[in-house]
């Protein structure tokens, strides 16, 4: 079923402004697919589409949801996206050809009051689910490292939902100097850590949040460990003591947002 609304532009807000100069992604252009990431990627005025591929079911769908769809959309068969995309794409008769966003750098996240940092986690599935749940928790941005992390790409976009179009992740070389800079400019940095002592609630301190998660498995690096203000875990249960990222990510989310909207009812 299509959507029923229009589809919101991308906040400002949560969208950091991206410099000229703040350097491209090194992924190649590629294919954004599905019917939600392609209208929040069509509504995203900083995003360049080289190409819409659609069938026709799939372009009424966008027309319904009041896309603006350039004049040279081309229309195939759901065959030639199965072709074009690879069998396991769930591409609901939309597919983009798109350049990846530009970065933008820490000294735009400023003004936030709750980010997300990413140690190294590499799987796109688990960025992309993390990048959906800070959209639809109200985080300001994500923080990803240069190296040892998710590329733009397709199944990121899918997994993400379209909130690559809303939070695009800002990229760093050094996540300690940038975990360094914001503790200078007042967040308080939780590090996600199963054997910490504090639970996430009693974690939560400050008006302004920086939650920071490592791989799984290997968890944060010892320099990132050190660079935060506090460790907290998550309050598991044997047998299955455990979360994955991007769930773990979901939860220490809605418990910060929860904090800092107590704050500001405070303030």
């Amino acid at each position: 079923m299509p959507p029923k609304n229009r589809p919101r532009p991308p906040s400002r807000r949560a969208a950091p402004r991206r410099r000229r100069d703040a350097g491209k992604s090194t992924t190649d252009r590629y294919f954004i697919y599905g019917l939600h990431p392609a209208l929040m990627a069509l509504a995203n005025p900083d995003r360049r589409i080289d190409r819409v591929v659609a069938t026709p079911n799939g372009l009424a769908r966008l027309r319904d949801a009041g896309a603006q769809i350039p004049a040279s959309v081309e229309q195939v068969q759901p065959g030639a996206l199965d072709r074009l995309l690879g069998g396991d794409a769930v591409h609901q008769g939309v597919a983009l050809e798109v350049a990846p966003l530009e970065f933008g750098d820490i000294e735009t996240l400023a003004d936030s009051r709750l980010l997300v940092c990413l140690d190294q986690i590499s799987d796109p599935h688990n960025v992309g689910a993390i990048l959906r749940s800070a959209a639809a928790l109200g985080a300001d941005g994500v923080v990803s490292t240069t190296r040892h992390a998710a590329p733009e790409s397709g199944v990121l976009a899918k997994s993400a939902s379209g909130a690559l179009d809303v939070i695009p992740p800002v990229v760093v070389p050094n996540l300690a100097r940038a975990l360094t800079d914001l503790g200078n400019a007042g967040f308080v940095r939780i590090g996600l850590d199963e054997a910490a002592d504090a639970t996430i609630d009693d974690a939560m301190v400050g008006e302004r949040i920086v939650l920071v998660l490592g791989a799984e498995g290997k968890g944060l690096r010892r320099l990132t460990r050190d660079t935060c203000d506090r460790l907290a875990r998550l309050p598991t249960r044997a047998p299955i003591a455990s979360l994955n990222v991007s769930n773990a990510a979901a939860l220490a989310l809605y418990v910060a947002r929860r904090h800092l909207d107590r704050e500001i009812g405070r303030s």
